[in-house]
């Protein structure tokens, strides 16, 4: 275990650990509500948000990743490149902050627009679907589906 936090709801219990999980237990009753897997090396740090909906996590895989905090479901992947030791939200679960040992701090939107924004965003991005490669990378455990419009 590296890290551990309680939801600001005292209702759930995330811990970080070395074997790439998350684990949430209901903090009530002490039971296993889900075990979190994405990230592909070790798990350094939990947050949740100030409501208690979302889960942050680090990971020396170089990313952060946003969890719905009652479901266990990801919700998004943002890639540092590095490997981020620390999390916090900001008090109005705006903003995630994340640091490493270097010294670099990060600010990253905790904010996620709309499938249809998104979608749209990407479309008129990139000018194209995305890849399935690029599908599975980008849109965790979301079945692929071309969605342009050509």
């Amino acid at each position: 275990m590296n890290e551990v936090a309680f939801s600001p709801d005292s209702t759930t219990l995330a811990i970080a650990s070395d074997d790439h999980t998350v684990r949430l237990w209901d903090a009530r009753t002490g039971r296993p509500i889900a075990t979190l897997t994405g990230h592909t090396d070790i798990v350094w740090a939990v947050a949740f948000s100030p409501d208690s909906a979302t889960l942050a996590t680090t990971s020396t895989d170089g990313t952060v990743r946003l969890w719905d905090a009652r479901t266990g479901r990801p919700i998004t992947t943002f890639t540092n490149g590095g490997e981020i030791a620390l999390v916090a939200f900001s008090p109005d679960g705006a903003i995630v902050a994340t640091a490493n040992a270097y010294g670099t701090a990060r600010l990253w939107s905790a904010t996620v627009p709309s499938p249809h924004t998104q979608i749209e965003k990407i479309c008129n991005t990139i000018g194209r679907n995305l890849t399935r490669e690029e599908w599975s990378q980008y849109l965790l455990g979301q079945p692929y589906e071309p969605f342009c419009r050509k």
